[in-house]
């Protein structure tokens, strides 16, 4: 990447030429991005800045005896060396108003690469040269690492340590007995998912610049800037009006964004030195200043008649959640009410633990829970079918949720996806073709020449994935959308204004989608995103086409609504001006009769838009409505697995999702690719890798992310069954393809381990090539 200096911030983007729901406009910041133009929050730049840096904990737990900063001051250049002592306001914060975070460590460190010494500097060199001047003095001590030791003594592993629970939520359906009584084939196993990490491409960074009424301006690439508000203006000790963010250029965020980052940080060096302030992480520290995807253990026990129907399940899930809160509360609850995914049982007894340890934060990530969840299911579906002799579609099929059914929440399911339909198409795709060996590029290992064609085997798995789309267990989840309609230049203009993050998912194309279609105009201007504007929500959970879009359209029907009334008054006939309800700029006469209506000013409107509302799940028994929507996506992959080596070439990663509505197929079948390598990545590469609460790969060199050349080919097929209560029938679709290719792709080497005479017995991701030697 180029790069950019920018003055401020990127300024407002312009969505020329027509392009409504159902169709593909151009992104209009995808151009600059493509050509390193686009000013990202690590390019910006302000003269006179000051480059802030942040000491951090080796150790993953420890006591800080003492604090020396005098070297670190006597540094020529350094302007600030702040300690927890030197936060104005509150101490503390926390993603959805924990408040259990130290903005600085005070008296000891909960985990690796916790904050401790803030420096602000005139050059980023002077700055880390500071850092390492500071002198701490620390006496370590013994960290909890194990999460299911919290669970099975959870007083005692709390004792002057960061142990504890922080959700126990268990899911209660008929009588675990009786479904066991009905048993004629019971499966057990145990699963585990390794911590992933999100591994955006932009590092977290900001600029902060102090303002003439002692507030203070930030530029932060962030997921929610109203959240982020309600958390950094006690710590600064301002009052919200203080402080005006607006969103800068995102380099990506899949959850890890959700959580604060420098932005406090930044905002104290600020405050104290009374100068523009600049933070950049680079890679490693990045590692350290983000959550990560909970890792997790699963335990499932399943049982089925003779013909494949489901009797009970039985589930353990264990999240370690890290030294803090952040989404840990959350995440358990979409774990338990989707453990046993799209499948009816009578009979159902789960637990799920969120808890903490002296391991690495962990929070939101897309898939929120459902990831590992969604493995684990899946891969005990392949397990029953294994054990029954059937195929692992059809008693798919014979088991999936259907119109009237009931999840394990008890939810009952409206306006379904037609899973056994999907999973029916996805089966009836053309495979690819057989291997060719001729070509070193198509075999595992590739050009490494580790195998010309020997030792090879192919194998296929399929896999369904649900996700909970918006926010779920009685949250009030709303966006809120300002839309102004006015003449410039003789033809009607309309600017969107929200609070929603773009962080690269395309929610500005969508936007001025929605204003062509809803004002039938052609020229929308998309305003930056700030908290001048009322909260949008997060950047997550698939919701923001759902909610924001949502706002947007609402609001732009009160536009419209408005000009029926302008015209009305001034005697233009409801024909002349609208046709079909929707303000018309395609001929002389009406865009003259628009121009007229609106020659003494813009008509604007501001309106909030809330999903149907939910419940929290029962805390005894798991039941409720907790979730607005569910959405599916079904794979298929194809491998071609090394079996004396372990190494594995994803051939292809089919697809059929249900999106209710295209609202644009370019980008959404970009999502759906995106999410399908990230579940790749989780399936037989990525992993932090942690030994005694330490992190021992932070860095792109030894955590390993998919690139074009592990990147399959796609086949995809997307479904438009809307749903009647989301604004034009559209489903969330980001997440779902996260869910289901991890274990498609597990299921594709399990089975050709077995077609070459191994077990196929692999019950961890990512698939480690030891695994795959031990069960080939």
């Amino acid at each position: 990447m180029t790069s950019t200096r920018a003055t401020r911030f990127p300024g407002q983007v312009a969505a020329p030429g027509k392009g409504g729901i159902g169709e593909s406009p151009l992104r209009p910041d995808g151009t600059l991005k493509v050509k390193g133009e686009f000013a990202y929050s690590s390019d910006l730049w302000i003269d006179g800045m000051l480059w802030g840096a942040t000491l951090r904990s080796p150790y993953p737990r420890a006591r800080i005896v003492s604090v020396n900063i005098g070297p670190a001051l006597a540094l020529p250049g350094v302007h600030a060396v702040l300690t927890s002592n030197d936060v104005p306001g509150r101490k503390h914060y926390g993603l959805d108003m924990t408040w259990d975070q130290p903005v600085l460590a005070i008296g000891e460190v909960r985990h690796q690469g916790e904050p401790v010494v803030l420096v602000a500097a005139d050059h980023p060199e002077i700055a880390r040269r500071a850092v390492q001047a500071v002198d701490i003095e620390w006496e370590v001590l013994e960290p909890i690492t194990d999460p299911v030791a919290v669970v099975e003594d959870p007083d005692g592993n709390r004792v002057q340590a960061r142990g504890g629970i922080v959700r126990h939520q268990p899911v209660r359906v008929g009588d675990i007995a009786t479904g066991r009584v009905l048993a004629e084939v019971v499966v057990r196993e145990k699963y585990d998912v390794g911590i992933q990490d999100q591994a955006f491409l932009g590092p977290e960074s900001g600029l902060v610049v102090p303002a003439e009424d002692g507030g203070l301006d930030f530029y932060v690439a962030t997921q929610w800037m109203h959240n982020d508000l309600a958390q950094i203006a006690p710590c600064l000790g301002l009052t919200d009006d203080k402080i005006r963010m607006t969103l800068a250029g995102v380099g990506g965020a899949f959850g890890g964004r959700e959580d604060l980052s420098m932005q406090i940080h930044a905002g104290m060096l600020a405050l104290y030195t009374g100068k523009p302030v600049k933070m950049v992480y680079n890679r490693e520290e990045s590692f350290f200043g983000h959550v990560h995807r909970h890792p997790a253990q699963l335990w499932y026990e399943y049982g089925a008649t003779r013909e494949g129907k489901l009797t009970y399940a039985k589930v353990r899930i264990v999240l370690d959640g890290g030294a803090y809160t952040s989404a840990t509360t959350n995440v358990t609850g979409n774990a338990s009410s989707l453990a046993v995914g799209p499948y009816e049982f009578p009979h159902l007894e789960i637990d799920a633990y969120g808890v903490y340890t002296n391991n690495p934060p962990c929070g939101a990530m897309r898939g929120f829970g459902a990831v590992q969840a969604c493995f684990a299911h899946e891969s005990m579906m392949d397990e029953l079918a294994g054990a029954l002799g059937m195929d692992p579609v059809h008693v798919r099929q014979i088991n999936v949720v259907t119109q009237g059914s009931t999840l394990a929440t008890g939810q009952v399911v409206h306006a379904p996806t037609p899973l056994r339909e999907m999973l029916g198409r996805l089966e009836a795709m053309a495979p690819p073709e057989g291997l060719d060996a001729t070509d070193i590029r198509n075999l595992p290992g590739g050009a490494s020449q580790t195998t010309h064609g020997e030792g090879v085997a192919r194998g296929v798995g399929y896999a369904v994935g649900i996700k909970n789309i918006c926010f779920s267990e009685g949250s009030d989840d709303y966006s809120t959308a300002r839309v102004r309609l006015e003449v410039a230049g003789g033809e009607p203009v309309a600017l969107v204004h929200t609070a929603a993050a773009e962080v690269g998912q395309g929610l500005v194309t969508v936007e001025a989608q929605i204003a062509r279609t809803e004002l039938g105009v052609d020229r929308v201007t998309i305003h930056p995103a700030d908290n001048g504007i009322g909260d949008a929500g997060s950047t997550s959970a698939s919701r923001q086409t759902y909610m924001t879009g949502g706002a947007v359209k609402t609001a732009c029907e009160a536009v419209r609504a408005r000009v029926l009334e302008l015209a009305a008054a001034k005697g233009h006939t409801a024909a002349a001006n609208l046709v079909g309800g929707k303000v018309v700029s395609g001929t002389g006469e009406v865009l003259a009769a628009l121009v007229d209506v609106l020659d003494e000013g813009a008509v604007e409107e501001i309106r909030e838009y809330h999903h149907r509302p939910t419940t929290a799940m029962d805390p005894v028994t798991g039941q409720g409505d907790s979730h607005t929507q569910l959405a599916v996506c079904v794979h298929r992959a194809v491998v071609d697995v090394d079996t004396e080596l372990g190494l594995v070439k994803v051939v292809a990663l089919d697809a059929v999702q249900d999106v209710g509505r295209i609202m644009n197929r370019l980008s959404l079948e970009g999502q759906i690719h995106g999410g399908s390598v990230q579940g790749l990545g989780l399936a037989v590469m990525e992993e932090i890798q942690v030994v005694d609460g330490k992190v021992r790969n932070p860095s792109f060199t030894d955590y390993l992310i998919p690139t074009i050349l592990d990147t399959p080919h796609q086949k995809l097929e997307i479904l438009e069954n809307a749903d009647p209560h989301a604004p034009y029938g559209l489903r969330g679709a980001g997440e779902p393809p996260t869910l289901s290719s991890t274990p498609a792709i597990v299921a594709a080497i399990r089975d050709a381990c077995r077609s070459a005479g191994g077990t196929g017995h692999l019950t961890r991701v990512p698939v480690r090539p030891e695994d795959i030697i031990r069960s080939c």
